[in-house]
């Protein structure tokens, strides 16, 4: 009897797998993340006071440092490659000395990669978070760091893309459609990295050799991704009529997705296949010759 009790109490106060989002907090963040980080900085308990964060607009705006920085007396490293929010990142910043701005433009190769970047300052190896957001390329600047193994890695993924897909948006500055977090966490498991939180758009992402202090048991996106509210849902009818449901548009340009422009099949061939008549089967032929000649 004593034994059930024990094992009903064990059951009882396990913490559920995604508890880190209890801790939610926004004072600049855009979706909480500073109460995660703060958090988790917490569990791991071996802080130096060090953040990096790129791209850093103002300093301020949807900024996952800016508390570590102005609260906790951080050192940082913040990088905008525009020059009119370089300007005002560096006016945020003119009486804090320990906070330095640079005007770069991080890229994944030998010559524009953080890891060069940093290698002009006195920022250590293992500093605490590394905050990722460029709208596109985030997957393969994260990928090409090499030298640095920051603590804590906060990326951005696309909130569209559901989590059984893989997707990694082509290696080209030039795009700007980002990836997905399925393909993100395949990434951080080869760099010796573990999920520990998922907010609407971003990944939180710890060194391997802390997770344990966390006491997460299932790390899957299934566990841990619990807001898909950015995700549509589009799928067919047995007589080819599509279907869309969910979220609907696009949550930047907010242009809703209209089912009657999704149409694949003109209105005559609108029908389960096993229904259609002899003149339907044929003009369904000429149509599928056609579609493969294009």
């Amino acid at each position: 009897m004593t034994e059930q009790v024990c094992v009903n109490n064990e059951k009882k106060n396990k913490r559920p797998n995604a508890w880190l989002n209890s801790y939610t907090r926004k004072v600049t963040s855009q979706y909480g993340e500073d109460g995660i980080i703060a958090k988790a900085l917490e569990v791991i308990g071996r802080a130096d006071n060090w953040c990096v964060e790129f791209g850093s607009w103002d300093g301020r705006k949807c900024s996952n440092t800016y508390n570590l920085i102005e609260a906790k007396g951080y050192s940082a490293v913040l990088i905008e490659a525009s020059a009119k929010r370089f300007a005002n990142l560096k006016e945020n910043f003119r009486h804090n000395d320990k906070v330095i701005c640079l005007n770069e433009f991080v890229g994944f190769d030998s010559a524009d990669g953080l890891d060069v970047i940093l290698g002009r300052t006195e920022i250590p190896k293992d500093f605490d978070v590394l905050s990722i957001d460029i709208d596109g390329n985030d997957y393969h600047v994260w990928e090409a760091v090499k030298e640095y193994r920051p603590k804590v890695v906060v990326i951005e993924f696309n909130p569209t893309i559901p989590k059984t897909v893989e997707f990694v948006q082509r290696r080209d500055f030039g795009v700007t459609q980002g990836s997905s977090l399925l393909s993100i966490s395949k990434l951080s498991k080869s760099k010796g990295y573990e999920l520990v939180a998922v907010t609407k758009n971003n990944g939180i992402f710890v060194d391997s050799k802390y997770f344990g202090l966390f006491g997460i048991e299932d790390n899957s996106l299934e566990a841990l991704w619990t807001d898909e509210s950015f995700i549509t849902h589009i799928f067919c009818g047995y007589d080819g009529t599509i279907f869309i449901r969910g979220y609907g548009k696009s949550p930047w340009h907010l242009i809703p997705l209209k089912e009657s422009k999704m149409q694949i099949l003109p209105r005559w061939a609108i029908k389960r296949v096993g229904d259609w008549n002899p003149l339907r089967r044929k003009l369904g032929r000429f149509c599928r010759r056609l579609l493969k000649e294009e």
